[in-house]
């Protein structure tokens, strides 16, 4: 029997809200007792293999106030270009490293930081190799969707990259390289719009 289809009908979009925090980083909103720690908050340990690093940044909107309720999560290969997945096929990756983190942006000034490892550089679909980089995905308010977006480190050859060379508007390139701060410090801010707006993609 045919069911009218105004009996299932989509529910309405809603951006993300509180509840984000509350369920993915309940630690940090003083929900304590959920998890030990909140998930994705640590990425490495004492025995992890490569260059320590840390990644700093800050989300902005349009106006480039810092979004004080935004959430990043990153995903990187290790430091030998392996990453921590069963999809993995050329080895074994560094099983003292995550790969994965999960940070909420500091409710006073919005910004967020992980201590990570330099990914080494990982092969695209068609063989060529990738500059190092690591992906971010980022939820706040206004957001029906997560965003995706790439960041690069300027003290690597960025110039064959097989993302960075398609994009058509060569000039915003820049807004996916990180500034370095010192040796090991790294500072990526996410502009959601407006002037330096950041490039995100659909992968």
């Amino acid at each position: 029997m045919m069911i009218p289809l105004n009996r299932r009908r989509e529910s309405p979009s809603q951006t993300a809200g509180p509840y984000v925090h509350i369920g993915c980083v309940p630690n940090f909103c003083g929900i304590e007792g959920v998890y030990p720690h909140d998930l994705g908050d640590t990425m490495v340990n004492d025995q992890t293999k490569g260059e320590r690093i840390t990644v700093t940044g800050t989300t902005f909107d349009g106006t480039g106030t810092p979004l004080k309720d935004a959430m990043v999560e990153i995903w990187q290969a290790d430091a030998a270009g392996l990453y921590n997945s069963p999809s993995e096929i050329r080895g074994t990756a560094d099983t003292n490293f995550t790969g994965w983190g999960r940070k909420a942006g500091d409710y006073a000034t919005g910004e967020w930081n992980f201590e990570t490892v330099k990914p080494g550089a990982v092969p695209f679909p068609d063989g060529r190799m990738q500059a190092p980089h690591i992906s971010f995905w980022i939820v706040a308010r206004g957001i029906n969707l997560g965003l995706q977006t790439r960041m690069y480190f300027p003290d690597e050859d960025n110039s064959t990259d097989p993302v960075l060379t398609r994009i058509e508007h060569q000039n915003r390139v820049p807004t996916l390289v990180a500034e370095q701060v010192d040796a090991s410090t790294y500072r990526f801010n996410i502009r959601l719009q407006g002037e330096g707006e950041t490039i995100f993609f659909d992968f």
